[in-house]
C-alpha cells in the first residue's frame, strides 16, 4: 500500500495534549456532507442526527471528569467547540477557564510528548466522541461502518483569556457567518 505524502500531522510537534488547558476544536463530517441540519436565517436548526452529535458532545463532559465543555456549535457540516482538560481545579472556573492571564505557560515542546493516543489526551477524547457518535448514527441508518467524520480534527491551543473571548465569539457567530466565515486562527 502506497504511503500518502500529501498528508502532514495536525498536532503541535512535542506538545503533550494532556496537559491542562483550553483547546478549539473543529471536527467536519466525512466529505463535508451536510449530515446535521441546515442553516435558516442565521440559525442552526439541528435535525435528528444533529441533535444526536449534540447529545454525545455533552455526554463527552459526563463521562469524562477531566474535561470541561466550553462553548459549541454544531454545523451542518462540522463542529466546533472548546474543550478545557482540567486536572489542574483552580485553571477552571464555573464555565470553562476562569484565567489565561499571561500567555499560558502549558503551551510549548518538551520531552513528555505522547507518541501514541493516550487516555485523557485530547486525541482520545474526541476519538472517543466521534466513535460514538457515529454508532448511533449508524444504527439508526442502519450503515454499520459507514464513515460519519472526516479522519482527525483541527485544533488550536488557547493560549490567553483574549483568545479565548475571541474563539467564542467566532464559535457564536458561526451560524451567522455560514458559506462566507474564514478561519479564525
Amino acid at each position: 500500500m502506497a504511503k500518502n505524502r500529501d498528508r502532514h500531522p495536525l498536532r503541535l510537534k512535542g506538545y503533550d495534549y494532556t496537559q491542562p488547558g483550553g483547546y478549539f476544536v473543529t471536527i467536519c463530517t466525512f466529505q463535508n456532507q451536510n449530515t446535521f441540519g441546515e442553516i435558516v436565517d442565521g440559525h442552526m436548526i439541528l435535525n435528528d442526527f444533529g441533535r444526536l452529535v449534540e447529545d454525545e458532545w455533552k455526554r463527552t463532559e459526563i463521562i469524562r471528569k477531566e474535561i470541561t465543555l466550553d462553548d459549541f456549535v454544531i454545523m451542518p457540516d462540522h463542529l466546533h467547540g472548546i474543550i478545557i482538560i482540567d486536572y489542574v481545579a483552580d485553571l477552571v472556573g464555573a464555565h470553562g477557564v476562569s484565567s489565561f492571564e499571561n500567555d499560558n505557560p502549558l503551551v510549548g515542546a518538551h520531552g513528555r510528548a505522547p507518541l501514541l493516543r493516550i487516555t485523557g489526551s485530547l486525541g482520545s477524547i474526541i476519538a472517543g466522541f466521534k466513535s460514538s457518535a457515529t454508532k448511533r448514527i449508524n444504527l439508526i441508518r442502519g450503515t454499520p461502518g459507514t464513515s460519519v467524520w472526516q479522519r482527525g480534527y483541527f485544533d488550536r491551543i488557547i493560549r490567553n483569556n483574549k483568545e479565548l473571548d475571541r474563539v467564542r465569539e467566532y464559535i457564536r457567530t458561526n451560524p451567522v457567518n455560514f458559506g462566507d466565515d474564514k478561519p479564525l486562527f
